[in-house]
């Protein structure tokens, strides 16, 4: 008898990564959240949508220690929240080209892909962190408590972009 051997291909309950948004929203039954990221090399900043996929709230930051432990929370929180697809932010360069940072979050993508069926879009997410930092100067926040919201605060800007685009399409 031979060996079977699981190829990627052939692993049960595999999600996607996509780029186009038309059909990400495709994928997605009604009425339900979604889940935005941004990955950074220490955290993992997430925001929640709510179930009108209308407004993005910051959700919390993962401290990055193994990526099993950091898969294992973020399975929890999809699973508390019901979540029925993620919006990954893409670290693309200002011109548009894509770097180790990208390729890193493309690897982040292909891992979670193997652990849920989940649909994954892959968002621009160009300039987000440096708009979160910018809007809490703005707030008067301290060095130290723009540490602990940047990363949350920036995933649901990417998220936010997302469900804007999303509820464009028809």
């Amino acid at each position: 008898m031979e060996d079977h051997i699981e190829t990627p291909a052939t692993l049960p309950n595999r999600g996607e990564t996509l780029d186009d948004p038309v059909r990400f929203k495709a994928m997605l039954p009604p009425g339900t959240r979604l889940i935005g990221i941004d990955a950074g090399t220490k955290t993992l900043g997430l925001a929640l949508s709510d179930l009108t996929r209308m407004i993005a709230s910051p959700l919390e930051t993962i401290r990055r220690t193994k990526f099993k432990h950091d898969a294992a929370r973020l399975l929890a929180l999809i699973e508390e929240h019901k979540i029925s697809g993620l919006v990954l932010g893409l670290p693309a360069n200002l011109d548009g080209s894509e770097g180790p940072r990208a390729q890193s979050t493309r690897q982040l993508a292909r891992n979670l892909n193997v652990l849920t069926p989940l649909p994954i879009l892959l968002w621009d997410e160009r300039l987000t962190t440096a708009e979160a930092e910018r809007m809490l100067i703005g707030a008067d926040a301290s060095r130290k408590r723009r540490g602990e919201v940047i990363d949350k605060l920036a995933a649901t800007l990417i998220l936010q972009g997302a469900l804007d685009r999303m509820r464009l399409l028809h």
